[in-house]
């Protein structure tokens, strides 16, 4: 049986900064105050719909320490691609227990995965970048959401992987 392709980025296992964090209007980023808490759920929330012969892309910021690592990636089933983000410092070989595969960005026909957004100079080689980082925040061009750019971001998927092919039927690629 063929499985499903899922996205998930940014989830920050275990970081307990990342529960003091706020959207620019001072509304909280995520609702637990609770960091191991806010990890439990995520982890749950992810295996409840990733099955073990699905791909899932993780596009960066897994953990901040190899402690949060080692205590949050041999609980997420399916077959990982890492796309590296800026938090994800250890070296390759540590992170190859865990995943298929590690890239520094993915690209595919009509889009390219990344953890951070590539420059708008870059996208034409695309036309859509699925990518992580901004958290709450998307990418902007005169002052509204750019189109070809879409935050997977757990912020922007209910804290929980969401398929690709419904985030490249949002994006108009088929």
């Amino acid at each position: 049986m063929s499985g499903r392709t899922w996205l998930y980025a940014d989830p920050h296992f275990y970081q307990t900064s990342i529960c003091q964090f706020t959207r620019s209007d001072g509304s909280k980023l995520r609702p637990w105050d609770n960091a191991d808490q806010m990890s439990e759920d995520m982890i749950l929330w992810y295996n409840e719909i990733v099955h073990p012969e699905d791909r899932v892309y993780i596009l960066g910021d897994i953990a901040m320490n190899r402690r949060a690592l080692d205590k949050s990636l041999p609980r997420l089933g399916g077959r990982k691609v890492l796309i590296k983000g800026n938090h994800d410092e250890d070296k390759l070989s540590y992170y190859s227990k865990y995943f298929d595969d590690i890239r520094a960005y993915t690209p595919k026909k009509g889009f390219v995965l990344s953890h951070i957004p590539i420059h708008p100079g870059s996208l034409s080689r695309w036309g859509v970048n699925i990518h992580g980082h901004l958290h709450s925040n998307v990418v902007q061009l005169n002052d509204e959401p750019d189109p070809r750019y879409v935050c997977v971001s757990v912020e922007h998927t209910n804290f929980r992987p969401i398929l690709l092919d419904k985030v490249l039927k949002k994006a108009g690629i088929k």
